[in-house]
């Protein structure tokens, strides 16, 4: 428990987290601070780009084999699985509609990029070593999920849209995705003798631009809490804490089964304990438009996101240590 504890301070009192406390603290404090929607953009293309790169070349200098595929099925398997948790427990939990529940729903099957960039930083701090490939593995765990949800909706009777070929285009041409993924393809095609070229641009600054990353998301989520108060029920807040460790649990399980590593099993963890502020919004906007965004972006980017950087991570990493004895 000792090591558990010293882990959790270590990981709360880094510079990304505490950057996040900062951007947080500003924005419930109605300080002007402010990060430029342009650099804010540039800084999240900058770590798509640098954390599918890296995953490509780990894969190439991996290889394609049984273990790859394998944490593809589950965590695609993962994705569909989780929002009928969730459902059920937003329905029992709150007097949200169906459309509502299934549209949140959606957002904890699918994953934050964010987290996971985080969650890998904190690992190589650690020197916990993991799988290059887990993050294809976040990139195939993006839409499955709002398929789910749907089929929820369309269950209940409510009128969701169609899977049409619109809808299709907003799930796997979501700008987040098409950069992951082909930042991904690139490392994979180019292996080591691409990181050496661009290795100074990728590696040395990743950091840095992290800690900016997540100072606008401290903002981000402040505002969001103040906009929230009265739309969010107790129940929906305690939704907001229970879900990611109801996920972190369903993704040890599942890390465990495949026998990966002791941070491949952490960052398992952290995909299926976080949710998406980034495609699913994207795709609910199109597939639920009657469905209340402050209530899904609120609980998912102002609730689940604070909870997984400051406390989640820390404990993902912690668990997984002593369960695999890494």
């Amino acid at each position: 428990m000792q090591d558990i504890l010293s882990l959790a301070a270590d990981n709360l009192l880094s510079p990304m987290i505490l950057c996040f406390a900062l951007g947080l603290f500003a924005a419930l404090a109605r300080s002007e601070l402010t990060v430029p929607e342009a650099a804010a953009k540039a800084l999240s293309i900058y770590l798509l780009f640098a954390i599918g790169f890296k995953g490509g070349v780990a894969v190439a200098d991996h290889g394609v084999d049984g273990g790859l595929i394998s944490a593809l099925l589950a965590g695609v398997m993962l994705s569909f699985a989780l929002p009928f948790v969730a459902f059920g427990l937003l329905r029992g939990l709150t007097g949200l509609s169906v459309t509502d529940a299934a549209a949140v729903a959606a957002h904890y099957g699918s994953i934050s990029i964010v987290t996971f960039v985080t969650a890998a930083s904190v690992l190589t701090s650690q020197g916990i070593a993991s799988e290059g490939y887990m993050v294809a593995v976040a990139a195939a765990m993006e839409a499955p999920a709002i398929i789910s949800a749907l089929w929820l909706v369309s269950r209940a009777g409510s009128g969701a849209q169609r899977m049409d070929a619109d809808l299709w285009r907003e799930i796997l041409l979501n700008g987040s995705i098409v950069l992951l993924v082909g930042s991904f393809v690139i490392g994979m095609v180019t292996g080591q003798d691409g990181m050496v070229r661009i290795e100074s641009f990728i590696v040395s600054p990743f950091q840095g631009v992290l800690c900016l990353f997540l100072l606008d998301m401290g903002l981000v989520a402040g505002r969001g809490l103040r906009a929230s108060r009265g739309v969010l029920t107790a129940g929906a807040l305690v939704f907001g804490v229970v879900m990611p460790l109801v996920g972190a649990l369903a993704g040890l399980a599942a890390g465990l089964l495949l026998g990966l590593s002791t941070g491949g099993v952490a960052l398992m963890m952290v995909l299926a304990a976080s949710a998406s502020y980034i495609a699913v919004p994207a795709a609910m906007r199109v597939a639920l438009p009657e469905a209340n965004p402050s209530i899904y972006l609120t609980l998912s980017l102002g609730v689940t996101f604070p909870f997984n950087l400051t406390l989640g991570i820390p404990a993902y990493v912690a668990v997984a240590q002593a369960v695999t004895g890494g």
